[in-house]
């Protein structure tokens, strides 16, 4: 199923609408600019901007778009209702706002439950279904293109199926260019999803064209979405990741990844596939969160694998094991090291890090027991890609470069009189021949230690100026408990040009955030000139 024309089938972003209703997201205009050029570089065809008239920050929005935003694919939809009971569409001042905002496309909401009618509007059916005809006729006599999004559509229709096909008809009648069905509160599966649209279908007769809006209440938004293409409809409705109220909206990657890998429809131009990942992600950082690592399609374990089984198979055939090739999506595959990995596990993720196993066997039977032995111990690899590196590095034949060797370290927390907690720490370390001692303060532990490593290193090592600490976590290990708790650090580190994570486990924390910190810079200085060979791990 192949679709050739962008009008046969619409790609309908409401990220910067419904998507901004999730608790937690609050976009300036700025960033609603900055989302809406993204989307526009994915190729979705239709971009909701906010309601006009209704928030001043999307009546900002859409004036500023006018004038800075120019549009490759997407065409800017505004938000709104239809007019107010018993006032003629010219004189409702949200309608008015609408105009005003110059978007050349409406998406308004109806009421389509007659409850809904009833008890919240507090008027006639027959006034509702006048509302929608007059407020879509004077979209249309406007010269703007005019979707109506049917508000509870489905618990509507489940209660007065006519009243609910009236209002679709209505709307169609009056031009409008697609009527959405929503299932508002999310409460659908897919088999009602699929009777619903095939019995509505029937009733309109012909080929109307309807749309699909749906809500993850029942984590099934993004399949009742798909139900919906399968039923006929041709336009789709949802936001960047699921953004949304509640549990949020369908996922628009993933209906997208979808529609194009598993039923063969062209719904994005040419090379928006591919920028599914990297639009994922960038959205995700201009609304202040964290990227869902396990997101279907796009995030980074989307494609991960752990179990010495799938890495078997994979070194054989990569696509055995993956359902998509991922640089399709514009994603890459991973392979994690842990206490579950054997010896397939291992030579790809050397492979994949630049290492080259497959003719060092004896190299990877001890690699692989290594991390065997070191995950047992609480050690873990599955996201510290450096220190793995290094652990190859070092059973390889040429060996392991080292820059520095730690004599000793102490750290001090001083309490003073006057409330303030001063932490310093003293390192001697052996680097160049030298022995080299430092000391520094820092605001804990942990901190006073890395600064004072690094002014151990860099008189020796410049390349150390641009390194700095990204991130830090602590966790303790399942098992423990108590003050005397293993503990495992994960470090992040930072050039400004890349990232990498490292790992240090004890049951000191400070001494395990000495293992993570040494790593990090020892991971850095890899890549500058060889000394001895010194066996890290103990």
């Amino acid at each position: 199923m192949t679709t050739t024309n962008p009008d046969e089938f619409h790609v309908f972003d409401t990220t910067l609408r419904d998507g901004a209703q999730r608790e937690g997201i609050s976009y300036s205009v700025a960033d609603k600019l900055a989302v809406t050029k993204l989307l526009d570089e994915l190729g979705v065809g239709f971009i909701e901007g906010g309601w006009p008239g209704a928030l001043p920050s999307d009546t900002e929005f859409f004036a500023r778009a006018a004038e800075e935003l120019t549009l490759k694919h997407a065409t800017l939809v505004a938000f709104g209702a239809t007019r107010k009971a018993g006032l003629a569409v010219e004189d409702d001042p949200q309608v008015a706002a609408l105009l005003d905002s110059r978007a050349s496309a409406w998406c308004l909401v109806a009421k389509s439950d007659v409850r809904h009618v009833k008890r919240a509007l507090r008027t006639s059916p027959e006034e509702n279904l006048a509302m929608v005809a007059d407020t879509v006729a004077y979209g249309v006599s406007c010269g703007r293109r005019v979707f109506l999004d049917c508000e509870h559509f489905f618990d509507g229709f489940a209660t007065d199926p006519d009243y609910a096909t009236a209002v679709v008809r209505t709307a169609l009648d009056a031009g409008a260019d697609v009527v959405v069905l929503c299932d508002t509160n999310g409460g659908m599966l897919p088999s009602g999803i699929s009777r619903t649209i095939t019995e509505l279908r029937e009733r309109l007769g012909g080929n109307p064209r309807l749309g699909i809006h749906c809500q993850d209440d029942t984590a099934c938004a993004v399949a009742n979405t798909i139900t919906a293409v399968e039923a006929g409809v041709m336009h789709v409705q949802g936001t960047a990741n699921g953004y949304g109220e509640r549990p949020g909206n369908a996922d628009l990657f993933a209906v997208v990844g979808n529609l194009a890998t598993k039923m063969g429809m062209d719904v994005l131009p040419d090379g928006g596939l591919a920028k599914l990942t990297h639009v994922s992600h960038a959205i995700a950082e201009l609304a202040n969160l964290a990227p869902d690592s396990h997101q279907a399609y796009v995030g980074h374990a989307a494609f991960a694998h752990k179990a010495g089984l799938h890495a078997s198979a994979i070194k054989v055939d990569p696509q055995l094991y993956n359902h998509i090739d991922p640089s399709v999506v514009g994603n890459d595959m991973r392979i994690l090291v842990t206490e579950m990995a054997g010896r397939a596990s291992i030579e790809l993720k050397a492979k994949e890090l630049g290492l080259d196993l497959s003719g060092h066997p004896e190299t990877l039977n001890r690699v692989t027991k290594r991390v065997k032995d070191l995950e047992a111990r609480g050690w873990s690899f599955e996201a510290a890609d450096a220190s793995f590196e290094l652990l190859v590095r070092d059973e390889l034949a040429t060996g392991l470069t080292r820059h520095f060797r730690l004599d000793s370290y102490r750290v001090i927390v001083e309490h003073r009189g006057d409330g303030a907690v001063v932490s310093e720490a003293t390192v001697k370390v052996r680097s160049r021949g030298e022995r080299v001692i430092a000391t520094a303060e820092g605001n804990g532990p942990v901190n006073a230690l890395d600064s004072a490593l690094r002014k151990a290193l860099v008189a020796h090592y410049p390349q150390l100026n641009d390194v700095s600490l990204a991130d830090y976590k602590v966790r303790i290990l399942a098992g423990s408990s108590g003050t005397d708790a293993i503990t495992r650090v994960l470090v992040g580190t930072t050039d400004g040009e890349r990232e990498w994570t490292t790992v240090g486990v004890h049951d000191n924390v400070v001494e395990a955030s000495w293992h993570a910190l040494s790593e990090a810079l020892a991971y850095r200085l890899s890549r500058l000139p060889r000394l001895p060979r010194v066996s890290r791990y103990r």
